[in-house]
């Protein structure tokens, strides 16, 4: 269960950069488009037919953040109990409050009142992505020094 938790844990930071490129691809694209004379409206976000190619950072960005990382950050939070890691529990329940959070941040500022919740949306995100790290290097950690007892204790027996 530890090589579980370390695996979802590092999962969820390599989304969390993914989240980072895909919105930065986003409104690179959304820049050029403006520079040369795009609109971007209501119209054109449900247009299947002539969409930009940088609309795919909104959805891969939407997706993995209101999707993909929830879930992966439910499952580790139950393998936590499992994996029986000093402050893995912790550790867990810290990375599922804060996308909570994100989740959250990510849905409210984009309303026209609250704009500066993405500002807070995007420092949470460098919190979450630490806390994860952290939370996969101390399992993965544990693990090896763990490994490292069982050859110890093998070769004096031997």
């Amino acid at each position: 269960m530890r090589t579980t938790y370390t695996v979802l844990a590092y999962a969820i930071a390599v989304l969390i950069v993914v989240q980072a490129a895909a919105i930065a691809f986003a409104l690179a694209g959304l820049g050029s488009w403006v520079q040369d004379g795009g609109v971007l409206d209501k119209a054109l976000m449900e247009n299947e037919e002539d969409v930009p190619g940088f609309v795919v950072g909104f959805i891969v960005h939407g997706m993995n953040g209101q999707l993909l990382i929830p879930l992966l950050a439910l499952v580790l939070l139950v393998v936590s109990f499992f994996a029986k890691l000093d402050k893995g529990v912790a550790l867990a329940a810290a990375v599922f409050g804060l996308v909570m959070v994100q989740v959250l941040l990510g849905m409210f500022s984009r309303g026209a009142e609250l704009p500066l919740l993405g500002m807070v949306h995007g420092a949470n995100a460098l919190v979450l992505f630490t806390v994860v790290i952290v939370a996969a290097r101390r399992a993965r950690r544990v693990g090896e020094s763990a490994a490292a007892q069982v050859a110890v204790s093998h070769r004096a027996t031997v």
